[in-house]
């Protein structure tokens, strides 16, 4: 059994819950697999007993976390058993999925600026530091990114 802070894993509950749109059991699930500091992994018959949920519900949300890219499972050598972690991964395909959703939205102001074809300065001097704010988020999280 991993060891946990309860009120950390509280707070993690439920900031992954509303972050990622999880069901209660899903972030119960990677919050706990955050403190698997040594990454050893976790069984499905380990989140049975110590979350008291039944098979079929660990076995979805385990399914959902594993869809979403946010967990991995993998077998040891010696066992039968199902293992699983969180994906180390999972924070550079979380933001490299922000980045695309704002080029994607760069590109729809882009679009909706020529169709207005203003010459009101207010209205384009907001539109520039709107997209001069995003083009200066896109390129801090992509050097972050690189720096993993």
């Amino acid at each position: 059994m991993i060891e946990i802070d309860k009120e950390i894993f509280r707070e993690m509950v439920k900031f992954y819950g509303e972050a990622f749109h999880l069901p209660p059991l899903a972030a119960k699930i990677y919050a706990y697999l955050i403190f698997d500091f040594d990454r050893k992994g976790v069984s499905f018959d380990e989140f049975v007993d110590i979350f008291a949920a039944s098979k079929s519900s660990v076995s979805s949300n385990l399914n959902l976390l594993l869809n979403l890219n946010i967990i991995k499972d993998f077998n040891k050598i010696d066992e039968r058993k199902r293992f699983f972690v969180m994906n180390e991964k999972y924070m550079k395909i979380r933001f490299q999925e922000i980045i695309e959703k704002m080029d994607r939205e760069l590109l729809i102001l882009e679009n909706l600026k020529k169709f207005r074809n203003t010459k009101c300065e207010v209205a384009l001097q907001k539109f520039d530091i709107y997209t001069d704010l995003f083009n200066k988020n896109i390129s801090n999280i992509k050097e972050t990114l690189d720096q993993l």
